[in-house]
């Protein structure tokens, strides 16, 4: 199938966006204060209709697109929420894991829209998704500094 490569990145991206989605959502139920708990629902939100345009990307492509999040990840929540109740479950601590995070999915979306094996479509998803994940970890960015001010 001439779609492979596209379809295999698409699909690792869609992966770490449900996980980003997912950590979110944990956050939300960490997290002590409305403001973040809110955040970081909309943030869940937003995740899950980034990592559905680019289901339907490879389903464009004639492609099966993933619908969960890596076993990796679903061990790393597990870390971390094992580590927050070990700790007082601060919002610092939070916003810093929660950040930790969007380095990983920007720098994914980062190594995939360099990919100059992927045809211009699929770049172009990619680049317009990226938005979408640069505003998010930007603002965990700027969050987490504002904590440790």
């Amino acid at each position: 199938m001439k779609n492979t490569h596209d379809i295999k990145t698409l699909n690792n991206l869609i992966e770490t966006t449900l996980d980003s989605a997912n950590g979110y959502a944990e956050a939300a139920k960490d997290a002590k204060s409305p403001q973040l708990v809110s955040l970081f629902n909309e943030r869940s939100s937003e995740r899950k209709e980034v990592a559905s345009t680019l289901q339907k990307c490879v389903r464009s492509l004639g492609g099966k697109p993933e619908d969960e999040g890596t076993a990796l990840a679903s061990a790393h929540r597990m870390f971390v929420n094992l580590r927050a109740s070990l700790t007082s479950n601060d919002n610092k601590a939070v916003v810093d894991e929660v950040e930790r995070g969007e380095d990983h999915l920007k720098s994914k979306f980062e190594s995939a829209m360099k990919d100059a094996d992927l045809s211009p479509e699929t770049q172009a998803f990619i680049t317009d998704a990226y938005v979408s994940v640069r505003n998010g970890h930007d603002q965990m960015r700027d969050i987490k500094r504002a904590f440790h001010g």
